[in-house]
């Protein structure tokens, strides 16, 4: 395709409304569908930026843009409706990093591709609550960021304290959260709040390579690095009463735990490994994409269902990491308040998923639809009275887990019916990255941002101090903004804003 000025580019781009932009046919080539995103004022310059700057060295080198990758996947085959970015959208492997794609599973063309999916499968967030206030911890925040620090193994090639055997390994991957519940770690209604009840039944660890089961044995309850997190957190806003007290919350300074952590090497290696089979095969089964990183085979083809058989593994391996996680957060706040965690009501609110597909059914043109939903960097946001989600939760909608940067707020949001009609019931995810993790090594220095965050009155404990700037606020975007875009564009409602007081890094 001849290369194009920044000018020519944004011909097919049209303005929808103050928060939706659409990306029309020919902007890449074999596009079946429009594309569509959603940013405020503020984020689209970081999009467009991205697209001159792609534009001006003549669509040679780095980075496919974001908008280009939301193109490219809705060239695929099967995919429906349109290709869908959120605020926090920002270039990953063949998907964007904030991408929605649903395909039809009655179209034999259609495909399932783990770059839709990434290589952090599952990469999710969990929220515990408690009935302790920020005058019970403000004096002992420096022990309890401690006491997690200490419970929680952290940092690259941190390894696990729950013990685990290859033939427990291979009952953790089909049995998801119920085995936790079966050992000990977990509480019953743990499992009533997480997306699929922390149990995918398509599992099967036969699927699984034998090098994906060794890179995972060791690292059950790990938190690893990057930008995965423990945070000890308080209720800042209540912009919702009614749901948060649905959701146990009742008052600002009530403190909470969030538990952001994925798959670990487990997840990446299963990902590795299908895009390996799936490059081989697309030949095969004629499937052209316009990226080599959307490698990708029909979802009904060999090829297609083991790897969903060996994502749903490695899904389930990551709802039992952060159950572990929640079982040694429990002991560690246990110990530090001498009681037991009942007593504290460390209740899970929810748990939700970033990175993975799913068997769903929409509504496409008026008619209800089987659809593979595969969300990279997105959270599913399921409206009141979706039969997918906990009883206690249906008049007020599926609670949304947004992660904030290290040191930036948090927010609780809730599904709503219109992000159903369009997003197929997805939302944001977290802040986004405005800065590559090299640009970010390059340009902060690691002292200053910790002592940006004492500054805060955040206690802070890190593995790997160096690895910090990478995860630094300055890095990513304002998270604020990505969630009001979202509720703005009414995708999704704001009920909670929560602010650090502990950070637990790796």
């Amino acid at each position: 395709m001849a290369n194009r000025s920044y000018g020519q580019e944004m011909e097919y781009i049209d303005r929808q409304n103050p928060y939706q932009w659409r990306v029309r046919a020919g902007f890449v080539p074999g596009m079946r569908v429009p594309g569509m995103f959603y940013v405020n004022s503020q984020l689209e310059k970081l999009l467009f930026e991205e697209l001159e700057s792609y534009s001006k060295r003549g669509n040679v080198g780095g980075f496919l843009p974001a908008i280009k990758q939301l193109a490219n996947v809705a060239g695929l085959p099967g995919i429906v409706n349109k290709s869908i970015a959120l605020p926090d959208v920002h270039s990953g492997y063949g998907f964007a990093i904030g991408n929605v794609a649903a395909f039809d599973m009655e179209d034999p063309q259609a495909i399932v591709c783990p770059g839709g999916v990434g290589f952090d499968i599952n990469c999710g967030v969990r929220l515990v609550r408690t009935n302790l206030t920020l005058k019970d911890v403000e004096d002992v925040k420096e022990q309890l960021a401690q006491s997690l620090f200490d419970h929680i193994p952290v940092g690259v090639g941190s390894q696990g304290i729950i013990p685990t055997s290859m033939d427990e390994l291979e009952a953790v991957l089909e049995m998801g959260m119920d085995w936790s519940l079966r050992e000990g770690y977990a509480w019953a209604e743990d499992k009533e709040h997480c997306e699929e009840y922390g149990r995918m039944l398509m599992a099967n660890a036969n699927k699984v390579s034998s090098r994906a089961k060794k890179r995972g044995l060791p690292q059950m309850g790990t938190l690893g690095a990057g930008n995965h997190y423990a945070e000890i957190q308080v209720v800042d806003e209540i912009y919702d009463k009614y749901a948060a007290s649905k959701m146990g919350i009742e008052q600002k300074d009530q403190v909470c735990i969030m538990i952001h952590s994925g798959s670990r090497g487990f997840g990446h290696q299963v990902a590795t490994d299908a895009l390996s089979s799936m490059e081989r095969v697309m030949e095969t089964q004629n499937i052209k994409t316009n990226d080599r990183q959307l490698a990708c085979a029909r979802i009904h083809s060999q090829e297609g269902q083991d790897y969903l058989a060996s994502m749903a593994c490695a899904a389930n391996y990551a709802w039992v990491n952060r159950s572990s996680m929640t079982f040694l957060c429990r002991q560690a706040f246990a110990k530090q308040f001498h009681c037991s965690p009942d007593d504290l009501d460390m209740h899970v609110i929810y748990d939700v998923s970033h990175n993975i597909a799913k068997v769903e059914e929409h509504m496409v043109d008026g008619k209800q639809k089987r659809l593979l939903v595969h969300r990279k960097g997105s959270t599913r946001a399921f409206p009141p009275h979706h039969p997918a989600i906990p009883v206690d939760y249906q008049f007020i909608g599926q609670p949304v887990l947004i992660g904030g940067t290290m040191g930036t707020c948090s927010y609780v949001l809730t599904g709503t019916e219109k992000g159903m009609q369009e997003t197929f019931g997805s939302t944001c995810h977290g802040a986004g990255r405005a800065r590559s993790r090299n640009n970010s090594r390059n340009k902060l220095e690691y002292s200053t941002v910790l002592d940006n965050l004492k500054q805060k009155g955040i206690a802070i404990r890190v593995a790997s101090p160096k690895l910090v700037m990478e995860e630094a606020p300055e890095a990513y975007k304002d998270v604020t903004a990505v969630v009001d875009t979202c509720h703005m564009a009414g995708i999704s409602k704001k009920t909670i804003r929560l602010r650090p007081i502990g950070v637990v890094k790796g």
